[in-house]
């Protein structure tokens, strides 16, 4: 997959808002070292199939990631995978849910943690998910891990107790600055019975001490175990992002506790951490939440059976991230209706091009600056997608009504260059519409051009029959022959 080109930015690049969850409003991102953005993305935990919840989150912080890059920034993006720790539930107790899975399978836990990582990295790769610059896996370091958790001991903002580690929330005043939760406003034993190991309640495991059962385990200075969930994503960000990076973002269900977990545990081990906090809102099927328990619960790969991945990209990209997104069938036919326009349009500029004729395409050159500022301004302000697609959306309207009469090869490009940079690089709607090489578009063009040489040639012998079932055959597939008065086209 051809990644959007990273140049380092100019001093001169336009001002970019986010908003900030820890500021809770929207402000003006300003990187810590200029030319350079540095993003953490909480990944899965791998041990099930992807479902659409992730699409969302995925596709989100991809977005925003492609943006940096078009306005030239060099882009370090690190999103890791959970593939030990994670207890069911997100607590203390209970079973990980890699054994679990592991157990109901019958294969090792790695086993089930690289069936479903590459499983997820396919579905992302069909959804044009850029892959991530660095992509650490939890088990990889147990090492960083462990020392992470010696230094907060050293601290004092950790104790051991019983072969586990524990966070000692009353030692950190900050925790809370995220989700805005008082300490003392959180009744202990809300999700769990005070554990006889624990100060309080409210501590979270930083490492847990491991029962004979348990399969995946490490030596610490504790004793054999594993570390707790939260822990991971504080000591692989600082890894390779270093202190006090650009953004940290993921789900909104991940702000609390697993956010401010790692909040504390970075900074009370004298560690500065993420400068900027941003977090995707969730999705609803047919008006709910999605849940497996409300039996509404939907895997990529089913979802995949019914809908070109890009049609459900667009459905994504058309509500903003921090925005509640509805998947309903009304969604998707709407989607499906939204992108065919988009895409027909472009296929359309691109078949066009190749003998367009010199022209005084002002008008239309004009019209697409116009629609590309839109684009920009609604990017620049906490990455609007609704307001970049509409702007695309504008453009093509303009688009189909010079392609009614006469454009130009200047106008031609101008719109095909649109296309690719704004709805290609940046929301990444065209999975083979990334600027330069020969892609799969143009090798259905020539190939369709071929088809269509050689149903003139039935027409012109009187063979209609055969010129009727190269129709037919291609209908069955999706593409649909006009006869028009410049000849015959093809379309989606």
């Amino acid at each position: 997959m051809t990644q959007p080109r990273a140049e380092a930015a100019e001093q001169t690049s336009p001002d970019v808002y986010i908003h900030d969850t820890l500021q809770r409003k929207k402000v003006k991102f300003e990187p810590t070292s200029p030319g350079r953005v540095g993003m953490y993305l909480c990944g899965p935990t791998v041990y099930s199939d992807a479902h659409v919840g992730h699409a969302k989150k995925e596709v989100a912080f991809d977005v925003i990631r492609r943006y940096f890059l078009h306005l030239g920034y060099s882009v370090r993006y690190v999103s890791n995978i959970t593939d030990v720790g994670h207890l069911q539930n997100d607590s203390d107790d209970g079973e990980d849910k890699l054994l679990a899975r592991a157990r109901l399978e019958q294969l090792q836990p790695m086993e089930v943690a690289e069936k479903y990582f590459w499983s997820f990295m396919d579905d992302m790769a069909r959804l044009n998910v850029l892959r991530p610059s660095i992509q650490p896996r939890a088990t990889g370091h147990i090492g960083e891990q462990i020392a992470l958790i010696q230094e907060l001991i050293t601290r004092g903002h950790a104790y051991e107790s019983g072969g586990s580690v524990y966070f000692d929330v009353r030692s950190w005043p900050g925790y809370g600055v995220l989700s805005g939760r008082k300490l003392d406003d959180q009744e202990e034993g809300t999700r769990e019975e005070v554990r006889s190991d624990k100060r309080d309640a409210r501590d979270f495991a930083l490492w847990k001490l491991a029962e004979p059962s348990h399969i995946m385990r490490w030596q610490s200075p504790w004793g054999e175990g594993f570390p707790g969930w939260h822990i991971e994503c504080s000591a692989m960000s600082l890894k390779y992002l270093g202190e006090g990076f650009d953004i940290h973002g993921g789900g909104l269900d991940l702000e609390f506790p697993h956010h401010e977990a790692e909040i504390a545990q970075a900074e009370a081990a004298g560690h500065p951490f993420a400068r900027y906090w941003m977090h995707n809102n969730m999705l609803t099927i047919g008006g709910e939440k999605m849940s497996k328990s409300k039996g509404n619960f939907t895997t990529l790969a089913d979802l995949y059976k019914r809908l070109d991945p890009m049609v459900v990209r667009f459905l994504l990209v058309q509500s903003h991230y921090r925005s509640i997104t509805e998947f309903s069938d009304e969604a998707f036919v709407s989607a499906q209706n939204g992108y065919k326009r988009l895409s027909e349009a472009r296929g359309e500029v691109e078949r066009r091009l190749k003998d367009a004729p010199a022209g005084n395409d002002a008008a239309l050159l004009n019209k697409i600056e116009a629609h590309r500022a839109a684009f920009e301004a609604a990017m620049q302000d906490d990455f609007n997608t609704p307001k970049a697609v509409a702007a695309l959306f504008g453009l093509t309207s303009d688009v189909n009504a010079a392609l009614a009469g006469a454009v130009g090869r200047a106008g031609l490009e101008a719109a095909l260059s649109a296309y690719r940079e704004l709805g290609g690089d940046v929301l990444g709607l065209f999975a083979e519409g990334q600027s330069g090489g020969q892609d799969d578009s143009s090798k259905l063009d020539t190939l369709l051009e071929l088809v269509l040489q050689a149903r003139q040639n039935y027409r012109l012998n009187k063979q209609y029959a055969e010129s009727d079932a190269l129709r037919e055959r291609l209908s069955a597939v999706g593409l649909t022959i006009e006869d028009t008065k410049d000849g015959a086209r093809w379309k989606r």
